[in-house]
């Protein structure tokens, strides 16, 4: 008798290289005690104690951050991959997906900004800086939420190109901190994050307005419908 766990045959393949390697190293796990949420609280912890590195400052405590983050952004593939091979996917445990995602990318970015040395021309503290790109970051992943719960998942689905997604970037975090370019990317991110923030918005006005039409279509239909009965 073979008890090693298989993989549904109705479940597409992931399409990016980090989400495939995460549903190897979860596929034991199906049958077992461990839930998605559990690896979902993993990745929280992970993801603060490394940002909490960052916050540190010096080379050695923010190259260790960095490490953090980027472990704790590929453990984030691990939840959604044991959600769909086992059949424990939940609302509760999307959102809380979610909402551990943007504290882990606030956190993230505060973090880089009050570890970052203080430049003697730059008039704004970096801490500053950081909570600027933070709470863009919130934004957008509040937003998403939203166009998700409108238009359904492919509204929010990141681009991806070779098996990488635009959330991907974070593995490049540290290239970041080994050359010692943290204040720089800070000051990049507090202006990048506002402007793709902008873009986001936008993009739920638009989704929200076709939703809003999608909504009243049906109803005009019913009442001119109603009218030829009456004729």
């Amino acid at each position: 008798m073979n008890s090693r766990p298989s993989i549904p045959i109705n479940v597409p393949a992931p399409r990016t290289w980090d989400a495939r390697l995460a549903r190897r190293l979860v596929t034991p796990l199906v049958n077992t005690w461990v839930t998605p949420n559990h690896l979902t609280t993993l990745r929280l912890l992970i993801g603060l104690a490394g940002a909490l590195c960052l916050a540190h400052g010096g080379f050695a405590w923010v190259n260790a951050g960095a490490f953090l983050i980027v472990l704790s952004n590929f453990v984030d593939h691990t939840d959604g991959e044991l959600a769909r091979i086992g059949g424990k996917s939940s609302r509760i445990g999307h959102f809380y997906d979610l909402a551990c995602d943007a504290l882990v990318t606030v956190m993230l970015f505060v973090g880089m900004g009050v570890g970052s040395t203080h430049v003697g021309s730059l008039k704004v503290s970096p801490g500053w800086l950081g909570a600027v790109a933070g709470v863009a970051v919130a934004l957008i992943f509040f937003l998403r939420m939203r166009i998700e719960e409108m238009a359904g998942k492919a509204g929010t689905r990141q681009a991806a190109v070779g098996g990488f997604e635009t959330e991907d970037v974070l593995y490049l975090l540290p290239i970041v901190t080994l050359t010692s370019v943290v204040m720089p990317f800070v000051v990049v991110a507090s202006i990048g994050a506002p402007l793709f923030a902008v873009w986001v918005v936008v993009d739920y006005w638009r989704v929200a307005r076709r939703a809003a039409r999608s909504a009243v279509a049906p109803v005009k239909a019913s009442e001119t419908s109603q009218m030829w009965a009456s004729e």
